[in-house]
């Protein structure tokens, strides 16, 4: 008997089934998406279930919405094998593995911003370039002093107001040692990323991060709420 959250039959060939009109299928909750709504997964030639962030690796894939439960669900209910229809095994850790490609791919754009000086870092640096309307979205360290973040948040809900806009983006996302591991001597307490395409790549790519954690929406424009790890 089908559920709403396993699918009843083997689904078919990835660009094929696991397909309706409306996009791909997610194999835990059977609802339809965009691929940019959705991760993929394939069979690495080991025999292990490994994800396909640049929807690139060749072979049979099957979708997963951008939800760490979701991927753990398909995980503990053997959906990858059933999906990819080959006797695959997808590790128990998975889930947090997939959350280490994020945040890598994430970082990495980080550091394609900063060389293309689409980010900048410091609090003043950081305030100058919300209130001048810069500022794509903003960065804080979980850690970061609560003071810090508040002056920083005024400064987001003053453009937001003054100029009627859509407020500017916030995200807790790394503490400070896991940028440090990470980011080297680039980590830091407070950041922003600023307009040009590899800005908008690092806004792309922490707000699938922040979804991914949180699952559903991301609550960057809401401010920025300390996330779990």
């Amino acid at each position: 008997m089908m559920t709403a959250h396993e699918p009843d039959a083997p689904l078919e060939d990835d660009d094929l089934a696991g397909y309706d009109v409306n996009g791909r299928m997610c194999i835990v909750t059977r609802e339809s998406g965009s691929p940019e709504e959705l991760i993929r997964f394939v069979a690495a030639p080991d025999g292990t279930v490994v994800a396909d962030l640049k929807r690139e690796l060749p072979g049979r894939g099957c979708w997963v919405k951008i939800d760490r439960s979701l991927v753990d669900r398909a995980v503990a209910k053997k959906l990858f094998a059933r999906a990819l229809k080959t006797d695959v095994k997808a590790a128990d850790d998975l889930g947090a593995s997939v959350d280490r490609l994020l945040a890598a791919q994430l970082m990495q754009m980080m550091n394609m911003a900063r060389k293309a000086g689409q980010f900048v870092s410091g609090s003043s640096k950081v305030d100058a370039a919300v209130r001048s309307g810069a500022a794509l979205a903003v960065f804080h360290a979980t850690g970061a002093a609560d003071d810090g973040v508040r002056k920083i948040d005024q400064a987001r809900k003053a453009w937001h107001l003054g100029m009627e806009t859509e407020e500017i983006p916030s995200f807790r996302l790394f503490s400070e040692s896991e940028m440090e591991g990470l980011m080297g001597q680039n980590a830091f307490i407070h950041a922003a990323v600023l307009a040009g395409q590899a800005g908008e790549g690092v806004v792309k790519r922490a707000k699938m991060l922040e979804q991914y954690r949180i699952g559903g929406q991301s609550r960057a424009a809401g401010g920025a709420g300390r996330q779990k790890q």
